[in-house]
C-alpha cells in the first residue's frame, strides 16, 4: 500500500483528494499546513507526494526543494491554472509532473497512479540491474543505473529519478534523435492527458544546468529543432 503525502490548505480540495486516494487503497497523509507536511517527510516512509503550490506558510516549492534534498519519490504539484511559471519553477525544482487547478478528481487519482507505476518499474530495474552491473559509458558521461550515480567528465551529478531516466534514455539511444513523445513513453510508461512537451523542455533545461550545457552551443544534449534531442558524440 502506497503511501501519499497530500498537502492542500483549501480543506475541500484537500478532504476530496484523500477521499479518493484512499478509495484506491492507498496511505493518505493529509494536511493543510507547509509546516506540518515537513515533519511528515522527516517522520513517515513516503511513496508520492501531491504539493499545493500556494501555502499560507510554507509553500509547495520550499516543501518540493526539501523533499529533493534527500528522497527521490514522485512530487506532483498542483498549480493555478492560469500560472504556467508554477508548472515550470516546480519541475525546474525537481517534481515530476503537475496538474492545474480545478481539475477532475479521477485525472488526479491516474496521474498518481502512472507516477507510481513509473517510480515501481524504476526501482525494479534497479534491483534487477545490480546483478548486472547495468552502466552507458557516452560522451564523457557515466551512467549506472543499479546505484542511480552519473558522471560528467568524472564530477558526480545529483540527479531526480526523471532527470536519471530522461539522460539514460539519451544516452542508450547515442546518435539518434529522441521525440518528446518517445521520452514519454519509454520514461513515464505511457502517453497521457495532454502535450507533455513542456515538461519535457523544463527537465531537458534542468539536466543541462546541471551538466553546464549550452543551449545555444550544446556539448551534451543537442536539440534537433521539431523533431526532439540527441546526446552529441
Amino acid at each position: 500500500m502506497a503511501a501519499i503525502l497530500v498537502v492542500d490548505d483549501e480543506r475541500e480540495i484537500a478532504d476530496l483528494v484523500e477521499v479518493y486516494l484512499s478509495n484506491e487503497g492507498f496511505q493518505v497523509f493529509k494536511y493543510y499546513s507547509g509546516t506540518e507536511a515537513l515533519k511528515c517527510v522527516e517522520r513517515e516512509h513516503l511513496d508520492l507526494a501531491v504539493l499545493d503550490v500556494m501555502l499560507p506558510d510554507v509553500d509547495g516549492f520550499v516543501i518540493c526543494r526539501k523533499i529533493r534534498e534527500k528522497h527521490h519519490f514522485p512530487i506532483l504539484m498542483l498549480t493555478a491554472k492560469e500560472e504556467e511559471i508554477d508548472k515550470i519553477t516546480g519541475l525546474t525544482l525537481g517534481a515530476d509532473d503537475y496538474i492545474t487547478k480545478p481539475f477532475r478528481p479521477l485525472e488526479l487519482v491516474a496521474r498518481v497512479k502512472a507516477q507510481l507505476r513509473r517510480a515501481t518499474k524504476y526501482n525494479s530495474n534497479m534491483a534487477e540491474e545490480e546483478t548486472n552491473g547495468d552502466c552507458l559509458v557516452v560522451s564523457g558521461i557515466r551512467m549506472n543505473r543499479s546505484t542511480h550515480e552519473c558522471w560528467l567528465n568524472e564530477r558526480q551529478l545529483s540527479l531526480t529519478p526523471t532527470e536519471f531516466e530522461i539522460l539514460w534514455v539519451l544516452c542508450e539511444s547515442r546518435g539518434q534523435v529522441v521525440s518528446s513523445d518517445e521520452l514519454f513513453r519509454r520514461v513515464w510508461g505511457e502517453k497521457y492527458f495532454v502535450s507533455n512537451n513542456n515538461t519535457i523542455m523544463v527537465h531537458i533545461r534542468h539536466l543541462r544546468e546541471k551538466m553546464k550545457d549550452s543551449t545555444e552551443h550544446p556539448r551534451y544534449i543537442r536539440t534537433v529543432w521539431g523533431v526532439g534531442y540527441k546526446i552529441n558524440g
